[in-house]
């Protein structure tokens, strides 16, 4: 196990079409991992990934499943080249499944169940159309959250995604996003940009998501993590397979505190972080979070070579 390094593994919003191609087209484990969540969901998951529209992989009740499976993959992939193991790893929304999977607390097969349920859950929360999320850019948190409370006589509407100093995510019913962003531009936020979802995730509209979930998690088995995970909801590691169903529940309707997750990572010594999944969206927050954090990717071919021999380099292995 590599003290100095952490994986991450991304949330919504990192998938795309045609992801991971080129990996599956050097290791055969890619198709075969696509293949077992497939035989979970009962759909071809990697024709999705590969030939779908890209509406359809936004769809939240198959974009969850789909950024577990590449993760899941992308891990077992680095694992046959016999790469580092990591002493911490941490996920961001969705990705915290992703890191349960890989720290060998819950099965993959049940992992993929999960969270396709978990997606159609909280979509179902809010009607298509009530919710909002809008990135808010170049205000400090104490500001959003005042422009949130001025706000919350429209409705619901609360800071939900802490993602890198001056970048913080908002989330709530249409309206009140609406106001909200009106008052962070007064307040003199850079850019307030709506995003392209319709649910107000980790917002406490999202608790009868939680609700509903319940059984489910509960009725799974979790064992203590073999390796460290940092959680979104408070920023630290949980040993007890129980308290960590609490908590991934909790993180449905409640804020993703990745600052504090990156921190804390630094804390316990990790000073190389690879994203676990496609794309470069967590590399990209960890730089704004802390710049002497060296980050690296996983998911090409080039990429994958360039991270195994920069981590090799940096710890002399």
């Amino acid at each position: 196990m590599n003290n100095n390094l952490a994986f991450v593994f991304p949330g919504q919003g990192s998938q795309k079409v045609g992801m991971l191609s080129e990996l599956a087209a050097q290791h055969p484990i890619i198709q075969d991992t696509f293949a077992e969540a497939s035989d979970v969901l009962r759909y071809d998951l990697w024709a999705l990934s590969q030939q779908g529209a890209q509406e359809e992989l936004n769809l939240t009740e198959q974009t969850q499943p789909l950024l577990l499976t590449a993760s899941i993959a992308i891990w077992r992939v680095w694992q046959s080249l016999n790469g580092s193991i990591p002493s911490q790893l941490s996920g961001h929304s969705l990705g915290e499944w992703s890191a349960l999977v890989c720290a060998n607390v819950v099965e993959f097969s049940d992992a993929v169940a999960i969270v396709r349920a978990r997606g159609a859950a909280m979509q179902r929360a809010v009607p298509s159309g009530e919710g909002a999320m809008a990135a808010i850019i170049g205000l400090d948190d104490s500001a959003v959250r005042a422009a949130c409370l001025v706000a919350s006589s429209d409705g619901v509407v609360d800071a939900v995604n802490y993602n890198a100093p001056g970048q913080v995510v908002i989330a709530g019913h249409a309206s009140a996003v609406d106001t909200a962003i009106n008052a962070c531009k007064a307040a003199g936020a850079k850019r307030a940009l709506a995003l392209p979802v319709s649910a107000p995730f980790h917002t406490s509209l999202m608790k009868p998501a939680a609700d509903e979930l319940a059984a489910m998690v509960s009725g799974t088995s979790f064992e203590s993590p073999e390796i460290p995970v940092v959680h979104n909801v408070h920023g630290a590691a949980e040993s007890n397979a129980e308290l960590i169903k609490s908590l991934m529940l909790e993180q449905i309707y409640k804020p993703v505190l990745w600052v504090d997750c990156v921190l804390a990572l630094k804390a316990q010594g990790a000073q190389n972080l690879v994203e676990c999944g496609p794309g470069k969206v967590l590399s990209g927050l960890t730089k704004r979070i802390d710049k002497e954090i060296k980050c690296y990717g996983l998911d090409l071919p080039s990429s994958m070579d360039l991270t195994m021999a920069a981590l090799e380099l940096n710890t002399g292995e």
